[in-house]
């Protein structure tokens, strides 16, 4: 059974960084579409970015892109996501989901999603 745990998570001032890791036991990550998610109080979780197995590059929310970047170490068993440039904007609570293996690309919607890990927080305050 595969099994996600994020970590990486915490407080920061806007502008800062961090960078949050998925790592997955029980099964290899290696065909699965990664995906991260946020979610903040009395909102609906909403679609980060992703990253495929193998084909197509990876996707990003508009409000992320060129400030976050996925990436993904197949040998750890590890996906990070890589947040720059903070905003109070981005505070949530941050998820990864793993998608069963498929050729199809990876998505940012959450019912394409199987796995999902408990979450890390991310708080951005000055």
């Amino acid at each position: 059974q595969l099994q996600l745990v994020e970590s990486g998570g915490g407080m920061v001032q806007p502008g800062g960084s961090l960078r949050l890791s998925c790592v997955a036991s029980g099964v290899s990550l290696d065909y699965y579409r990664i995906g991260w998610f946020r979610q903040v109080p009395g909102k609906e979780r909403e679609g980060v970015s992703c990253i495929s197995s193998a084909h197509g590059g990876p996707d990003y929310v508009d409000s992320v892109k060129g400030r976050f970047f996925i990436s993904r170490d197949n040998a750890k068993n590890t996906v990070f996501l890589q947040m720059n440039n903070l905003e109070p904007e981005d505070t949530a609570d941050y998820y990864c989901a793993a998608a069963k293996p498929s050729v199809r690309h990876c998505e940012l919607d959450l019912t394409s999603y199987d796995y999902w890990g408990q979450g890390t927080q991310v708080t951005v305050s000055s």
